[in-house]
């Protein structure tokens, strides 16, 4: 099956030795997109992503050096970028070869700037989340830039790994510029909940690493069976069939967990 998960806003830029980044996809976009947002001000971006003043600064800065054939020390694999909740449940780093060979065919990051990303697809420093609108000439923002583009890619990606399942580990934000139209494939959302005295929760942070470690399991053991997602006890989460459906897994974990 097929894997997607979001990226983060948070970047780890120390070097990752040893491992050599393929090329994304949508390059080309990306740096379509930079070039874009190279026209916004420092106080444009702040108000288009809602960040402080010093982090438009920098990520004005970011869009400014974005290049279109970056040098090595200038990029680093996507999944060992990215360095939020939910990648630190994926925990990409500690993933053997094999492993990784197996992720580099079976996960993607969806990205408002990269569109769909490989593992170990190679990125510039940047921010720009899927939800901002940044007017190009497709349309007022990112979802009408992509428009069916990140649907079809996943279809072919699934095609070329000889399955019609995709696990949707990605936020709404992300996901929801994946055009259901466009799709070819089954979607089966797990759903992750925190036992809390008034009833079960979905608590962000929590949810964010478990869809992380949700990826991990599914590339770690070669998940081809929907059924067998419901094995998936990582941090003590338990399968709750009597509140699932098909395509709506809903895990559990208790207090102490």
């Amino acid at each position: 099956m097929l894997v997607v998960i979001s990226p983060a806003k948070r970047l780890d830029l120390t070097p990752a030795p040893g491992i050599t980044p393929t090329a994304p996809d949508f390059q080309q976009d990306a740096v379509h997109l930079a070039q874009v947002a190279q026209g916004l001000s420092p106080d444009d971006l702040s108000k288009l992503m809602g960040i402080s003043d010093k982090l438009a600064r920098l990520n004005a800065d970011r869009f400014k050096s974005f290049a279109a054939d970056p040098a090595p020390e200038d990029v680093k694999p996507a999944a060992l970028a990215f360095d939020g909740d939910t990648y630190a449940g994926l925990e990409a780093a500690t993933l053997d070869e094999d492993a990784l060979r197996y992720a580099q065919d079976h996960l993607r990051i969806l990205s408002g700037l990269y569109g769909v990303l490989r593992p170990l697809d190679a990125v510039q420093p940047y921010r720009l989340e899927m939800g901002s609108k940044l007017a190009t000439e497709k349309g007022k923002s990112l979802y009408e830039y992509w428009g069916d583009r990140l649907a079809k890619a996943l279809n072919g990606t699934a095609a070329a790994a000889g399955t019609d399942v995709l696990v949707n580990c990605a936020s709404q934000e992300y996901f929801g510029a994946v055009k259901p139209e466009a799709l070819t494939l089954r979607v089966i959302t797990p759903v992750f909940f925190e036992e809390r005295p008034s009833g079960p929760k979905i608590v962000s942070f929590y949810a964010k690493k478990a869809r992380g470690a949700m990826a991990r399991f599914i590339v770690e053991r070669r998940v081809t069976d929907p059924a067998a997602l419901a094995e998936f006890d990582t941090g003590g989460y338990r399968y709750m069939p009597e509140h699932s459906e098909p395509d709506r897994p809903v895990f559990l974990r208790g207090e102490a967990a």
